[in-house]
Parts: C-alpha cells; sequence; structure tokens
C-alpha cells in the first residue's frame, strides 16, 4: 500500500447509523437535525490552520466558513434574528478560530433547540424577523434546517476528505 493510501486508509471512519429518535414528529425531527449537526462541527475538529479557512472550491466554501453559516441560519431561523449580509456568513473573519465558531455554533444550537422543545405544536410559526412576510410553521423550519444542513454536511465531507483524507461522520 503506498503512502497516500495508507494515510487515508487510516482516516477513513465508520459512518455512524441514523439516530434512534423519540416516538412523535417533533422528537424524530429534532433527533436528524442534532445529527447532521454534530456531523458538520466534527468534520471542522481538529483541521489546522490556514486549511480550515481555505478555499476548497472556487466558489470559496471552506469548513470554518460552513460551521460559521450555520448558525446564522440556525438563529435566523429559530430565533428571529436577521443575518444581513448572507453571503458574508460563509466567509469567517481573521479573528474568527475554530474553538470560537464552533462554540458559537453549539451554544446557538442549544438556544435552538430550547425554542423548539417549548413549542407545543409543530403548525404553530417559528420566530420571525420582523418585516419578513409570514412565519412559517415549526414544522417546515424543522425540515428546512435538516435539508440546509444535510446540504451543508455533504459540502463538509468533500472538503475535509480534501484536506485530509478524512471521511464518515
Amino acid at each position: 500500500m503506498s503512502g497516500d493510501s495508507a494515510r487515508r486508509a487510516a482516516t477513513r471512519a465508520k459512518d455512524t447509523a441514523p439516530p434512534r429518535t423519540g416516538a412523535d414528529e417533533k422528537a424524530t425531527l429534532r433527533g436528524f437535525l442534532d445529527h447532521l449537526r454534530n456531523a458538520v462541527a466534527g468534520k471542522v475538529a481538529d483541521v489546522p490552520e490556514p486549511q480550515v479557512r481555505t478555499a476548497g472550491v472556487p466558489s470559496g466554501t471552506n469548513l470554518l466558513g460552513l460551521v460559521r453559516h450555520l448558525a446564522f441560519v440556525e438563529r435566523f431561523y429559530f430565533l428571529g434574528e436577521d443575518a444581513g449580509d448572507w453571503p458574508a456568513t460563509m466567509r469567517p473573519t481573521p479573528h474568527d478560530t475554530v474553538a470560537g465558531v464552533l462554540a458559537d455554533y453549539r451554544q446557538t444550537v442549544e438556544r435552538a433547540n430550547q425554542v423548539i422543545d417549548a413549542c407545543p405544536d409543530l403548525a404553530l410559526p417559528a420566530p420571525r424577523v420582523p418585516g419578513r412576510g409570514p412565519a412559517p410553521s415549526m414544522r417546515w423550519v424543522l425540515v428546512h434546517l435538516i435539508e440546509e444542513t444535510g446540504r451543508h454536511a455533504g459540502h463538509a465531507d468533500i472538503l475535509r476528505e480534501r484536506i485530509d483524507g478524512s471521511t464518515g461522520r
């Protein structure tokens, strides 16, 4: 086995199974969202500078920017906070660190989960930024965040593999 092949084999991780969730709809949706959130955060852990913020594709997408962006998405949809300039949410600042961006993401997820848990009926409107029109239902927001986080988890998978050959969730 060549050195590169050995390195790649050593960095392959076994995929984790889909989550076992609670019996109701909210627990199932939140369980899958949490599973994806953890997968994204795991892709950024232990990636050194400058690779964590180096664009892996011509669009400029990078691992640190993905996690930073997802924190803004969570705050927008679950906490009713305006993100401002959406393209800028994908670009880490020079002061952003892996530890800081991950801590912010985890804190945002914790606050979002409090909002989800407090919602007695998924048909009720989710928090909404003032002036943005009618709020979608909490059900729609949960499904959308599963889609959004899953999409970016796939991006993170590819970017991380390009950096060090690491695969799996």
